[in-house]
């Protein structure tokens, strides 16, 4: 599918076919092509968290709206973040630069983060949302659906899944095969409305 169209017809879809599933190997493909999104400073602090136990995914969604497409649809991804990345991880990634590029990237990162709770937290919630997007359209792109989800307890799903102190939950993205089509879209903003040229 070309990527025009793969945007054009992605839609939240709430209702799939049980009977579909994805082999490990066809779930490990669009986990890499997720992946192959940016992150802040190159940071890769995504960490996707694919559950395929179907008792955790009950559990998960007892603690989503009771939201079939939890348990319902082929795959479940919780797209979460290392917080703490920009201070662990920056000289590995960085490793494979010029002495000098890493250098300015360690000064950099150290700059822009240290001391910012708030910036940290921002920088990786972007970073998920991008990973998202990626795993979505790739999803698309293959001819299967998507749906981006914030509706439920972050809390509550952190425990079920034993997220680590120091990782955020950016938010979960179920995919799998359409078997509703999506209601219709409504309230589309005008695009003179949503695109402003240089200044509001």
């Amino acid at each position: 599918m070309h990527i025009d169209e793969a945007i054009r017809s992605r839609r939240a879809v709430k209702g799939y076919d049980t009977a579909h599933s994805l082999t490990r190997e066809e779930k490990d493909e669009l986990l890499q092509l997720a992946l192959f999104a940016p992150t802040a400073f190159n940071l890769q602090h995504v960490r996707l968290v694919e559950v395929s136990d179907p008792t955790l995914r009950q559990r998960i969604r007892d603690v989503a709206w009771d939201q079939a497409q939890v348990t319902e649809a082929s795959m479940l991804v919780l797209v979460c973040a290392r917080v703490d990345a920009w201070e662990q991880d920056a000289a590995r990634v960085w490793a494979e630069a010029p002495q000098p590029v890493q250098d300015f990237m360690a000064g950099a990162i150290d700059t822009y983060y240290r001391g910012k709770p708030q910036v940290q937290r921002d920088e990786v919630m972007r970073s998920c949302g991008l990973v998202a997007q990626t795993l979505m359209l790739a999803a698309r792109g293959k001819g299967l659906a998507s749906c981006p989800m914030d509706g439920f307890d972050f809390d509550a799903v952190a425990d079920l899944i034993r997220l680590p102190e120091n990782h955020a939950i950016g938010l979960m993205v179920a995919v799998g095969k359409q078997a509703v089509e999506p209601k219709p879209r409504i309230g589309k903003l005008a695009f003179d409305e949503a695109v402003i040229r240089d200044r509001f």
